[in-house]
């Protein structure tokens, strides 16, 4: 009776030693389990800033450039001079285009969380001071930015809009809407990380792949 069943603990034996072996011989790297590939939290795809980043680069370059183009087609503020600089161009319009621009720059470019959060930050500056600078302006001894050059009062409130109030608003909105989608770490976002990093595992040698 023992004697039948010792070849068969033998083979089992044998087959587990030969099992323990191919495994010892794949490098660790290879059979590293799935969830070594989850990313980082502060991990962030950049195509979800990319249309406000791109929104923002555009409309810092517009609030920084206009006062020094715009003469050019009679959109302007005075003194109606293309490429002259005031003190009130470059405090109330040069330096919040930049940020603005810088922040733009940051959200389309950054994959981390932190510095793409710091583009939509610099963003909301940007366009928080396109809206009160121009009121805070004889408060900080700002030179006054002037009155819109157009004789019609609809064209001087479309230039007073462009330059300053409205321009800050719609780059509050883009900022702010990067802010608040930046901040969220979706299930779909793990996944799509997770998708090259499973490509790039070789198969287990002797594992077999159902079709």
């Amino acid at each position: 009776m023992f004697r039948r069943n010792a070849p068969s603990r033998d083979e089992r034996d044998s087959t587990s030693e030969d099992a323990a072996t191919a495994t010892s011989d794949v490098p660790s790297e290879r059979i590293a389990p799935a969830y070594a590939a989850v990313p980082g939290r502060m991990w962030v795809p950049r195509s979800r800033g990319a249309v406000a980043g791109i929104a923002l680069i555009l409309l810092g370059l517009w609030g920084a450039l206009i006062p020094f183009v715009g003469p050019y087609f009679s959109f302007s503020f005075e003194p109606d001079e293309a490429w002259v600089w005031t003190s009130a161009r470059g405090w109330l319009e040069v330096l919040p285009g930049a940020v603005t621009f810088a922040g733009g720059v940051l959200l389309l470019l950054s994959a981390n969380r932190a510095v793409a959060s710091l583009g939509a930050w610099l963003g909301v500056f940007g366009g928080a001071w396109f809206i009160v600078g121009p009121v805070l302006a004889p408060v900080l001894n700002i030179e006054d930015p002037g009155n819109p050059t157009a004789s019609r009062p609809v064209i001087a409130a479309l230039q007073q809009l462009a330059f300053f109030e409205g321009l800050g608003a719609l780059i509050l909105f883009f900022a702010a809407a990067a802010l608040g989608r930046r901040s969220l770490r979706s299930h779909r976002d793990v996944r799509r990380a997770q998708r090259p990093a499973a490509a790039d595992t070789p198969p287990v040698p002797g594992s077999t792949t159902s079709s």
